[in-house]
């Protein structure tokens, strides 16, 4: 049984400990610098909890040992969390999607005796795995967008949105430059802007810029692709508002401020829906062609508690590679990129299959209606 330590006892971090512990494979220890939230954590699994802030000089000791550890806090705590895990000498996984965090993440896996494997999650993570895979199916690319989003199944605000996940995450990707390749040049984007509108399965959506999402797909990429963006999905007419609340209102320098409006404005809800869209085009056999992957997943229970659509595919992208990492399928040191797993092995995965779409047949290229 390998151990594992989990840091953060948030709305992610229990859904992980629990599949963890679950499988009969893994010995779990959480922690946190609060021992509210620890307290507080939904596990049906009998866990370890440990309070403990990730910059006391005391958290690498407290890894050592461990098999990995798995990084479910905040954007902000990532390269603390990173830093001890190199000098404990224990694999590194995040979920992070603060362009900046992975590049402190990626200069610190260089020469690493264990593996540095970032943004484990669904955007990015999972979605970098499906593009990847669409994009190898071509001779030469010519656009790859990959647009994600988890929203609530019946919104009720004006926001047409619910909390489903970190609150600083959200604000941090709709503050944030974004990284796109337009016109076969890599270029840094705004967030909110490009928005576009699309339907799928009846339902209309939007789509705009938002920090993060495409992992190192640009780099991945450069030189193949004509053009590569990430959008994050809502619903028509969010981005207009957070537009007024971030740029007109001014607080998009008030962070705090507008996490506080957000957490005690708009309620959390666990019935939501993750939407996942990827479209590749380019030239096969001399023509050209387009494949699609659409998915969705809906909240559920998880060891017998109801998770979040967000929740269950956080989670199990993360333990998934995890497990791939356990069984040697993935290197064992240096830095790790999304696109260097296979989607095939992800979704045969025992984490993995909770992205399996119900009833369809699901392979690698497919859409999904």
């Amino acid at each position: 049984m390998k151990r594992v330590a989990i840091v953060g006892a948030g709305k992610i971090g229990g859904v992980i400990a629990d599949l963890l512990a679950g499988s009969g494979d893994y010995e779990v220890e959480v922690f946190d610098a609060s021992a509210e939230n620890l307290a507080r954590l939904a596990t049906r699994r009998p866990v370890a909890r440990r309070r403990m802030d990730v910059r006391s000089e005391d958290f690498p000791e407290a890894l050592k040992g461990a098999f990995a550890v798995l990084n479910a806090a905040p954007y902000h705590a990532t390269t603390a969390v990173a830093r001890a895990a190199r000098k404990a000498g224990v694999h590194y996984l995040d979920l992070t999607e603060d362009v900046a965090s992975t590049r402190e993440v990626k200069a610190l896996a260089e020469g690493a005796p264990c593996a540095f494997i970032p943004q484990c999650g669904l955007a990015p993570g999972f979605i970098s795995i499906v593009a990847h895979d669409l994009a190898s199916q071509f001779d030469t690319l010519e656009d790859v967008r990959l647009r994600v989003g988890a929203l609530p199944q019946f919104p009720s605000n004006t926001l047409n949105y619910n909390i489903t996940w970190s609150t600083d995450g959200v604000i941090n990707e709709y503050c944030e430059p974004c990284e796109a390749i337009v016109d076969g040049r890599l270029r840094e984007t705004q967030a909110l802007e490009e928005r576009e509108e699309f339907s799928l399965d009846g339902v209309t959506y939007e789509a705009f810029n938002t920090s993060g999402g495409l992992g190192t797909l640009c780099a991945t990429l450069a030189g193949r692709v004509r053009n590569l963006n990430y959008r994050t999905i809502r619903y028509p007419g969010h981005a207009a508002i957070m537009k007024t609340l971030l740029h007109d209102l001014g607080l998009r320098d008030r962070r705090e401020l507008l996490k506080e409006i957000l957490e005690n404005a708009v309620p959390s809800t666990l019935q939501d829906v993750v939407v996942i869209f990827v479209t590749v085009s380019g030239r096969r056999h001399d023509a050209l062609v387009q494949v699609s992957y659409a998915n969705k997943v809906y909240s559920g229970p998880v060891e017998g508690v109801m998770r979040s659509g967000i929740q269950i595919t956080t989670a199990s992208a993360i333990c998934a590679v995890l497990d791939m990492l356990a069984a040697g399928d993935l290197p064992q040191a240096g830095f790790v990129r999304q696109e260097q797993i296979s989607l095939a092995a992800f979704l045969a995965n025992r984490f993995g299959r909770n992205y399996a779409a119900p009833d369809t047949g699901l392979q690698p290229g497919a859409r999904v209606a």
